[in-house]
């Protein structure tokens, strides 16, 4: 498993947010339940970018994650690879995307 700050381009944020709060994301198996988590507490950059940390078993990364999710909500997807809890304390001082 490793960490990574994820930085995308959101496109239908109102969409997203609809299914994040009927639970559709947390209900995808086997990364819902995380990936869930991580959007309901993603920042907005001032350029307009969304980001979050994720831990993910894909290679490349996240690949479950944007072929049943993000590809659809986002654009420009970038991961870094980071320490647990750093990209969380890197973006913490950031506006909630919610």
């Amino acid at each position: 498993m490793a960490y990574y700050l994820v930085k995308a381009k959101p496109l239908r944020l109102k969409e997203l947010k609809a299914l994040l709060d009927g639970g559709g994301i947390r209900a995808m198996r086997p990364f819902g339940g995380e990936l869930q988590t991580c959007l309901e507490n993603a920042r907005l950059d001032p350029e307009g970018f969304a980001l979050w940390e994720e831990n993910c078993y894909c290679t490349p990364p996240l690949a479950q994650e944007r072929a049943a999710v993000l590809d659809q909500y986002f654009v420009d997807i970038q991961t870094k690879t980071i320490e647990k809890d750093a990209g969380w304390a890197a973006i913490n001082a950031l506006p909630p995307l919610w």
